[in-house]
Parts: structure tokens; sequence; C-alpha cells
């Protein structure tokens, strides 16, 4: 069972160096590490979060590392940065069109399904509006989570 599992990481390192290098990345160990933490924890963490938890790995690790690598994956494509509060970037892998919840309570930020939200469901797929390019889109909505609800 072990060598699967082995062969399983393998697999997911390939890929990850391949999503790396098809966006023109140079797939470095640190980089792969912060790509690899970011599909494995879908917590929008932030740049502190992100350096609090690697440097465990790689004690080496700077935090300009993780900025630069953070500012390079945003500007790739491959990443997305989310300014939720003025003072606060957080980071997904998850590119695709959806929504984030923040809770007040315990500043957790959750994906939401932008399906709930719409009655249009072109809004993912619009491109342009009065005439304007649209090169981002963001939705942002705050409020008290579930789990906090429950205390």
């Amino acid at each position: 069972m072990k060598k699967l599992e082995n062969e399983g990481r393998i697999t997911v390192a390939k890929e990850l160096k391949d999503i790396l290098i098809k966006k023109g990345i140079s797939p470095s160990y640190h980089r792969l590490k912060i790509y690899e933490y970011l599909m494995n924890n879908r917590i929008h963490p932030s740049a502190d979060m992100i350096y609090a938890d690697i440097i465990k790995l790689i004690p080496t690790l700077s935090k300009t590392t993780i900025y630069n690598t953070l500012k390079t994956f945003v500007g790739k494509g491959i990443v997305s940065s989310l300014t939720i509060e003025d003072n606060e970037i957080r980071y997904d892998a998850d590119i695709t069109f959806h929504a984030h919840f923040k809770c007040l309570n315990c500043n957790t930020v959750y994906d939401v399904g932008i399906d709930q939200l719409r009655s249009d469901k072109k809004l993912g797929m619009l491109k342009k509006i009065d005439g304007h390019l649209i090169t981002e889109k963001h939705i942002y909505l705050k409020g008290i989570c579930k789990k906090c609800q429950q205390h």
C-alpha cells in the first residue's frame, strides 16, 4: 500500500510540475511546494499563513520567495488573489468563477456556489459590459458562517 501512495504523490507532483511548465513558470522546488500547498489547502490562505505552514518543511524558505511566487502565480493565472478586506490578501487555487463568503466572527473564507446568487447563468461568461472589457470578476459576501451560528 505504501508504494501506491508514493506513486500517487509522484503523479500529483508531475501534474503540478506540468501545469507550471505549461504556464511558462520554472518548476523550482519552492514553487512546487507552494503550489502543492495551495492545491491541498483550500482555505484561502494569506501569504503569512502559507509561510507559517511551509517553513516547517523548508526551513530556508523566505517570505520574499512566498510573495514573489504568489505574484508569479497570479500573473500567470494559475492562482487568484482575493482582497476581501483592504489590508488582507488571500490566495485561491480554484480559478473557476465562484463567489467567496467571509465569516466576520472566525475570519474563515469559504467558496460559495455562484448558481445560488444569480438568475442569469451567463454572469460567469460575461466578457463585456456597456462596451467595457471585463478582465476580472469578484463576488465577496460577508456574514456569520454556520459553524459560528451554532455557538
